[in-house]
């Protein structure tokens, strides 16, 4: 029978950078070296060295290969030069370089350390396309705790747009003092402040971490949003699913008025509700029409306890969620999210 403890494809990429010898900066890719027997003994294969991944320079100039990998002798991760020496090291039995501590300068190597970088795909090449669902409702129908429900249990990446334009006020960046002016009084923020920064965070998180499945709620809100949605991914991109969540305003009022006792948000009042439900209606429906129209929108009503809810939105992202994730009990913070267990935080 075939051996069904072989090794995971190595497919990542490691970016070296500022390092004290300028010419070991660059791109290492995935190493092609024959299987050879290491100092330790332990016979290589395709991609690893000792039972780790490991990889050589692109640019195909180092004379070792691999470049950068393992040493179970030393119990270190080793960079070399060029010629084959070995300039930099880190101790430890990370399964990865690590990159949230210094590096060591080896005996060939010259100060500063450099910096390493992980990608989970070819940083030469575009970045995958994602796989995205809309979330859509009104305010409070329950799009932040089923998306965070999603993300914690089914591996699910939940982007908000309120959350990631509330980054960009907390920064301070040169954006922050328009996005206020939008945001407080319940006002929809321009369409290209929108998509570019949802573009950019998917972009980073597919590069650092490979996870392509994204939730995005609140968006798009207008047709305006859809509008700058196909300029930057192209008009011959297939129109992403939707999830909308149903929910009577009653309930929403009540959810917002209890919401605001511990949420400091500027906009989680009376007053601004009345006046994000009326924008809700007569702005974002037309564009939730206009999915149901396409037939890539799935209607929830929100109203009923959330267990029953979430139970909804597994079914619908049964077809893109890994088996494992599905099918495994849930976790501390899911019930909490479901209201099973007392939230910790």
């Amino acid at each position: 029978m075939p051996s069904t403890d072989a090794p995971i494809p190595n497919t990542l990429f490691i970016e070296v950078s500022g390092a004290g010898i300028p010419e070991i900066d660059g791109l290492f890719v995935p190493s092609t070296a024959p299987p050879a027997a290491s100092e330790s003994g332990t016979v290589s294969s395709l991609g690893y060295w000792n039972g780790k991944m490991a990889w050589d320079r692109a640019d195909g100039k180092g004379e070792r290969s691999p470049s950068l990998s393992y040493s179970n002798s030393y119990r270190s991760w080793r960079i070399a030069r060029l010629d084959g020496h070995l300039a930099y090291d880190i101790t430890g039995d990370d399964d990865l370089p690590p990159t949230d501590r210094e590096w060591h300068v080896y005996k060939k190597g010259v100060a500063p350390a450099p910096t390493i970088t992980i990608h989970h795909c070819d940083p030469r090449q575009p970045c995958p396309e994602p796989n995205v669902v809309f979330v859509l409702g009104g305010p409070g129908a329950g799009k932040g705790t089923m998306c965070e429900l999603a993300e914690a249990q089914l591996g699910w990446t939940h982007l908000s747009t309120g959350d990631i334009l509330r980054a960009e006020l907390e920064h301070g960046g040169p954006l922050a003092e328009t996005i206020e002016g939008f945001i407080t009084p319940g006002n929809l923020v321009p369409d290209d402040i929108v998509v570019t920064l949802l573009k950019k965070t998917m972009d980073s998180i597919t590069r650092s971490t490979g996870r392509n499945n994204f939730l995005i709620d609140g968006f798009p809100r207008s047709l305006g949003n859809l509008d700058a949605w196909y300029e930057v991914f192209g008009r011959h991109a297939e129109l992403p699913r939707m999830l909308y969540f149903e929910c009577p305003y009653p309930v929403l009022e009540e959810r917002i008025m209890g919401r605001a006792k511990y949420s400091g948000r500027s906009d989680d009042n009376l007053k601004s509700l009345k006046q994000r439900f009326d924008t809700f209606k007569a702005v974002t429906l037309p564009t939730v029409r206009l999915f149901k129209e396409k037939g890539r929108c799935e209607e929830i009503d929100t109203s009923p306890d959330r267990e029953t809810v979430y139970a909804e939105v597994v079914e619908h992202l049964a077809e893109h969620t890994e088996p494992t994730l599905a099918d495994r009990p849930l976790g501390e913070r899911a019930e909490e999210l479901l209201g099973l267990r007392k939230r910790t935080r």
